[in-house]
């Protein structure tokens, strides 16, 4: 009988050691922790409001750029505008992905979608539907400057949102598409002023 306790008490603290480690595995690694992301997950609730909110702060970037071939002939508005579609269209399609992995709720890639039932972060830099509508009323140099102006905008929300996940988040691969960005919005930030430089006045 005694070797019998001594051997279940063993299990026992055995299973308590193994309890105690779990739980020390539960550090969201970030200020935004939620009780309602697992303690065992690989990503934290700044990993899920980044993700939630750069959804719909990348469509309307997409948005933006959809109205310039109708609107422009300046050839290097047009090439801006179709690499931020090329690149912020498979970004989108990352986001919702890891979110679907970690079964959290996927916003579509709908710049005008109802936020208000998502735990996100601001999303600084978005347009107004009246600064949406203006943009589209635009057209020629004046489209061009309204453009390249709300761009830069939208690019510094952008980067604000991708550092915060960068020195939040946990999930290496979210951090990961947070550091491209801010580097590749950063450099379309530059490129952006030199164009708004050598328009007509």
């Amino acid at each position: 009988m005694r070797h019998r306790r001594a051997t279940i008490l063993a299990a026992l603290t055995a299973g308590l050691l193994l309890i105690g480690a779990c739980s020390s595995s539960s550090d969201d690694g970030g200020s935004g922790s939620s009780s309602t992301i697992p303690a065992s997950a690989k990503f934290n609730a700044t990993d899920v409001g980044y993700a939630q909110g750069m959804i719909p702060h990348h469509a309307q970037a997409i948005e933006m750029a959809g109205l310039a071939p109708d609107r422009s002939t300046n050839a290097k508005v047009l090439a801006l505008a179709a690499a931020i579609e090329a690149a912020q269209g498979p970004e989108i399609a990352e986001l919702q992905g890891w979110l679907r992995n970690w079964g959290q709720k996927v916003p579509p890639a709908d710049a005008d979608h109802d936020m208000s039932e998502y735990p996100s972060m601001s999303m600084t830099g978005m347009l107004s539907d009246a600064d949406m509508d203006r943009l589209a009323a635009a057209t020629g140099t004046e489209f061009d400057r309204l453009f390249l102006e709300s761009m830069i905008l939208h690019h510094e929300g952008a980067v604000e949102m991708a550092e915060e996940e960068v020195a939040d988040g946990k999930a290496p691969e979210t951090v990961g598409q947070a550091e491209r960005v801010i580097r590749d919005q950063t450099a379309e930030i530059d490129e952006i002023e030199e164009i708004i430089a050598g328009l007509p006045a």
